[in-house]
């Protein structure tokens, strides 16, 4: 099934080896709830905890294939939710800082990638928005929740050569690639739309 799904995501565009081989790897049905497991290979999203939702394997891979992780790169990911994004991430070689804003799928998350042998370098309960400064700076930065502005803190925590992966816009968002060139210059690509559920910001 697994199989089947990567092929799905070839059929749609996907190209990279390593994103793809990640998703044969990886056991998407453990990541979710019981009652979706029927559904676990299907190009879908589904509701998991806290109101959230795992993403479409296409949405994933896409924004996998977007940050052009090499092995050994310093990824951080703003929302953890189910863990099955950092999974790709660690299953291509990268070390992954991931930042989870809901108390309840960061302990479950917390738990649940050890025991699949996941290991992120840090798991973070915080608000996405000001990144990770004391890491800093990461080769890449994926963003998984539709943000409605591109938090200035997140550019800054990048490399010069990094890049920021992140869905732009309020109920409908467009995947947004930016790519640091100089301390002060970033170049900017649009890639389509999609939806996600909302980058909660820490409000105190």
């Amino acid at each position: 099934m697994r199989n089947q799904l990567a092929e799905v995501l070839i059929a749609k565009g996907i190209k990279n080896d390593h994103v793809l081989n990640a998703v044969r790897a990886i056991p998407r049905h453990l990541f979710m709830d019981s009652s979706f497991e029927d559904h676990a290979y299907q190009d879908k999203a589904f509701p998991i905890a806290a109101n959230q939702t795992i993403s479409q394997p296409y949405t994933v891979a896409f924004q996998t294939e977007l940050l052009e992780v090499n092995k050994g790169d310093k990824i951080l990911e703003i929302g953890t939710g189910s863990g099955y994004q950092t999974a790709v991430l660690l299953e291509i070689g990268a070390v992954v800082y991931s930042i989870e804003r809901q108390k309840e799928l960061f302990k479950r998350t917390n738990l649940f990638l050890p025991k699949l042998g996941y290991r992120p370098k840090r798991l973070i309960f915080g608000d996405g928005y000001k990144g990770l400064p004391e890491e800093a700076p990461f080769d890449g930065i994926i963003v998984t929740a539709g943000a409605p502005f591109v938090p200035k803190p997140l550019l800054s925590q990048l490399k010069i050569g990094g890049k920021l992966v992140i869905p732009v816009g309020d109920t409908s968002q467009v995947m947004t690639l930016y790519t640091r060139k100089s301390e002060k210059e970033f170049e900017k690509k649009e890639l389509g739309s999609f939806r996600f559920v909302p980058l909660l910001e820490d409000k105190n």
